[in-house]
Formats: C-alpha cells, sequence, structure tokens
C-alpha cells in the first residue's frame, strides 16, 4: 500500500500505521479470500487463529516485502509475503509457527517469504518451543529464480538444525508439491488434509516421462501418502480438524529435548482390569486387537495412533499412563498376525528414536511370530530395515518397558525390546511364548527323526510340539534366565507399567561419546 502524500503529523502517522496493517492484515484480498473459502479451505491466519489459544498470536514480519524487480515483479505488493509467522500459545505453552497465505500469489516462496520462515525456525530454536509449519503454497517463486532454491535449502537446514531439539510439525493443508515437500518430510510429524496433495512431481510430468497416468489425488492425496509411503502421520478431515490434531499432538510433547513431557494431574485408578485376563484367545493361532489393549492400559482410553493406515501389523502412538505420557509400540496380531516386515521395521525405529529424543518413555506390547520371510522382503532389505529396530531400541536410553503378551520368536523378540536391548522392565503374561522359533517349526528341526520314525505321524508330531511348548515357550523358561523381570497377570499390567513409570522416572543412562551413531539406512 502505498499513499501520495506521507503524513506528517503524529496523528497522520499513527492513522496510516493502522490503514497499513488494515490492508495487509486482508491477505490477498476480498475475493481471493472468498475463493479460499468456496474452496473449503481456511486463510492462513485462520489456521493460525485456530491453532493457538485465543488472543495469543504475535505476529512477527507482516511488513516485509520482496525486493524481485524482473519479470513484472517490480512494483509489485505481496502482503506479508505470502507467509504469517510468529508466536502463539497453545494449552499455555508457547509456540512459533508460520501459514503460508495461498491468497497471496499462490503462497509461492521466494526469497523474503523464506527468509520470514528461517527466522521464526531461529527463535523457536533460541527458546526452546514447538515450531509449526502450516503449508499450502504453489510451490516456488518462479519471478525469483535461484533466490527461490536458496530460500528452500535455509529452510531445510533449519529443519535439520531443529531436528531433535525441538518438536516440529508440518500441516498440509493445500498443495505441497515439488522441493517445498522435503521440508516436512524433514519434520517430526506430517498432518495432511483431505483435498490436498504432496509430492515430488506431478502427474503431468510423470505422464510425460514415465507414460503412467494418475490423479493428483491418487498420487499425492492423504490416503496414498499414508497407506503407500508413509510419509504422513495424521490425515485431517478438513482444516478444523487437522488444528485440533496438532493441538492434542503438542499435548503430549515436551517443548523441547532438554524438558520432560507435561504431566497432567488427576485421580488416576490402576485397579486390576479383568477383561485383560480373557483378551488372549484361548487359540494361539486366533487373532485378536492390540488396540483394545493399549486402550486398557493407557489413562481414559485416550490413544493418539500415529501412521494408523501405515503397516498396519505394528501399531504406534502415545498415550498417558497416571498422567504422564508413553510412546507405545504394539504388535498387532489382527493383521498379519503382527509379523515384522520393511515398513514397520522403519515405523519402529523412527517413532522410537523420536520418542528418546524428546524424553519420552517407551511401553512395548510384544506379539510377533517373527519377521516376515519372502524374497520380496529379502530383496527389498529386510536386514537392513530390520537392524534399524534393534540400532533405535539400542540407543534409547528413555525408560523401557516391554510386556510380552503371547508369541514373542526369534530376531523379532530382541528386535521389540527384548531384556538384552536393556528394557528396564520385562514383564511378561502367562500366555507368553519365548522361543527361538514357534514350537511347530521348531519340534519338526528338534524331533525330525522321532516323528519321521513314527508310525502315526501326525499324533508324534501333535505331542512333540506340545512337548516342545512347554518345555520352551514359556514365560517361566525366561524368568529362570533373568530374561523377564515378572510373570504377571494381564489384569495388573497397567498397574505394573505406572511403578515402573515412577521408579524409572529418574533412569540416568550414558552411551559411549561420539558425533553419532551410523543408523542402518
Amino acid at each position: 500500500m502505498t499513499t501520495a502524500n506521507q503524513p506528517t503529523s503524529q496523528t497522520d502517522k499513527i492513522a496510516d500505521l493502522r490503514a497499513r496493517r488494515a490492508h495487509l492484515l486482508e491477505g490477498g484480498g476480498k475475493d481471493r479470500v472468498e475463493k479460499q473459502h468456496a474452496s473449503g479451505k481456511m486463510t492462513a491466519r485462520e489456521r493460525v487463529h485456530e491453532l493457538v489459544d485465543t488472543g495469543t498470536f504475535e505476529e512477527s514480519g507482516l511488513f516485509a516485502q520482496h525486493r524481485a524487480t524482473l519479470f513484472g515483479m517490480a512494483g509489485k505488493e505481496f502482503p506479508a509475503d505470502g507467509v504469517i509467522t510468529g508466536n502463539g500459545r497453545v494449552d499455555g505453552r508457547i509456540v512459533h509457527m508460520a501459514s503460508q497465505d495461498f491468497t497471496v500469489v499462490g503462497g509461492s516462496a521466494g526469497e523474503i517469504h523464506c527468509d520470514k520462515i528461517t527466522e521464526a525456525m531461529q527463535s523457536s530454536l533460541k527458546t526452546g518451543t514447538p515450531f509449526v509449519f502450516i503449508n499450502d503454497s504453489g510451490g516456488a517463486r518462479v519471478q525469483e529464480g535461484i533466490d527461490s532454491l536458496s530460500g528452500y535449502a535455509k529452510v531445510f537446514y533449519q529443519n535439520v538444525m531443529l531436528s531433535g531439539v525441538v518438536p516440529q510439525i508440518s500441516l498440509i493443508c493445500g498443495p505441497c508439491a515439488g522441493g517445498a515437500a522435503y521440508s516436512p518430510a524433514l519434520t517430526d510429524f506430517i498432518i495432511q488434509t483431505r483435498g490436498s496433495q504432496m509430492f515430488i512431481t506431478g502427474p503431468s510430468v510423470i505422464k510425460q516421462v514415465t507414460g503412467e497416468v494418475v490423479t493428483a489425488e491418487e498420487l499425492g492425496g492423504p490416503d496414498a501418502q499414508m497407506h503407500y509411503s508413509g510419509v504422513v502421520h495424521f490425515v485431517a478431515e478438513n482444516d478444523t480438524h487437522a488444528m485440533e490434531i496438532g493441538r492434542k499432538l503438542l499435548s503430549f510433547l515436551p517443548s523441547n529435548n532438554l524438558e520432560d513431557p507435561p504431566i497432567v494431574g488427576g485421580d488416576y485408578r490402576v485397579d486390576a482390569d479383568e477383561a485383560l485376563n480373557t483378551i488372549i484367545p484361548e487359540d494361539p493361532k486366533k487373532p485378536y486387537n492390540v488396540k483394545e489393549v493399549i486402550g486398557r492400559i493407557v489413562d481414559s482410553g485416550d490413544f493418539l495412533e500415529v501412521q494408523s493406515t501405515f503397516a498396519e501389523n505394528l501399531v504406534i502412538g502415545f498415550g498417558r499412563v497416571t498422567g504422564r505420557t508413553v510412546g507405545i509400540v504394539a504388535n498387532q496380531p489382527a493383521v498379519y498376525a503382527g509379523v515384522l516386515d520393511i515398513d514397520s521395521s522403519d515405523k519402529s525405529a523412527r517413532f522410537v528414536r523420536f520418542c528418546n529424543a524428546f524424553n519420552i518413555p517407551i511401553v512395548t506390547l510384544v506379539d510377533t511370530p517373527g519377521f516376515m520371510p519372502g524374497v520380496k522382503q529379502e530383496y527389498g532389505g529386510i536386514i537392513r530395515h530390520g537392524a534399524k529396530m534393534l540400532f533405535a531400541y539400542s540407543a534409547a536410553t528413555v525408560p523401557k518397558i516391554t510386556v510380552v503378551m503371547r508369541k514373542a520368536y526369534g530376531g523379532a523378540y530382541i528386535a521389540m525390546c527384548g531384556k538384552d536391548l536393556h528394557a528396564d522392565r520385562c514383564f511378561a503374561w502367562p500366555t507368553a511364548e519365548i522361543a527361538v522359533m514357534g514350537a511347530e517349526g521348531a519340534a519338526e528341526i528338534v524331533f525330525k527323526r522321532e516323528i519321521e520314525a513314527a508310525e502315526d505321524k501326525a499324533a508324534a508330531r501333535a505331542a512333540r510340539i506340545k512337548e516342545y511348548r512347554d518345555t520352551f515357550a514359556s514365560p517361566y523358561v525366561a524368568g529362570a534366565r533373568q530374561l523377564v523381570d515378572d510373570v504377571i497377570e494381564p489384569a495388573t499390567t497397567r498397574a505394573a507399567i505406572a511403578r515402573a513409570l515412577e521408579v524409572l522416572s529418574t533412569k540416568r543412562d550414558f552411551r559411549p561419546q561420539k558425533k553419532h551413531g551410523l543408523i542402518p539406512l
């Protein structure tokens, strides 16, 4: 906004300031705001105010403007240069944020636009507060050329500087394509709304280069990026829902890596839950839903699942036990019998590393027959992907509590934080089967000659399977070797975890001094 005659008196200058602010706060103007609303989306500022506590947002950089002059850019005004930055409070705690404004030149990112984002990120780092980035952008501002690329690079660099120091949350509320998609990928959690897309190359480029035909929704919609790629952690129905997820997620997390997660006070009960005593089916091959177990362990059944439709044979997420935040990793017997594969290994390893970075105790619920066999898994690198779990759990110094509910076979037993990966407490239910492999396969190896020599091979096989299971596939064998700290009634699991968390709240664990370990990739 420019004026022909500059104000001279103090009163005129204040009036001019008010007019300028009012003009800039309109973003791209009434018509573009209406178009944004017509598409079912909030504006950048509306999203910010929906996320933070009422009246707490303090904007920075409202008067920022680009300085490009080429390709018709000279003299063009882009309010706030297309991105809203500043700080506010969520449940009383400060967060820093950036929200791209699609009503201003499509939220495109240029030099000043990116400088504003990086300054907000640096403020987050200096103050030890979470950073939230709301993405809604047409991509790089091509009129600014390489300055736009330089701006993106600065954002990526700051993402890495913030990593493991403060929580970073990205919300995808509109288009997020090309290089812009890498900033969310460098953050801790991505929340994507329905109707938005994120991808590196769009459908038209893919068709031109590879001949494949795909729609933008099929390629980069939230269901695709959650279910197939695992890039997205939460799917929101709309902008309001996205902000609700963001607020809830932040409620579980500390503000930075030097703090513990907030403890929520209350009168928590840890009475025996008899329903857990019958949750495991009598038939060891029959599935059950591990989310029912989780719901009975956490406070009020409140569990925030992460990546709910990616690698569904493993469940991860946040809950509380007597007010203390915990990260939960659990095999899901209802999907592929809870077997571990490439995707579930990656899913769990990343989550464990996040929890460790931010002082969140890890509760691991075990019921897995092992790692997924198959040529596709071997060629896909199940060895190195499975090793990520071993690395993540071994490197973790936060309290680690493991509960073996049923099957815990072979390398998968170790990978699910067995005692020898320095689990601080390892509990087992009476139904636990801890062994090198399942009794059926083991009997075929150990008793091969006896079974082949028997007249009734089926009866001999059944007897030998029972003999092996009774001898080795038992929590008491592991207990005798101190690989299980206690065999507990399932009904007392919540109480056992609550006591362990209290005792371990002052845990200190040290690792050899080094720059960083080299996680298998």
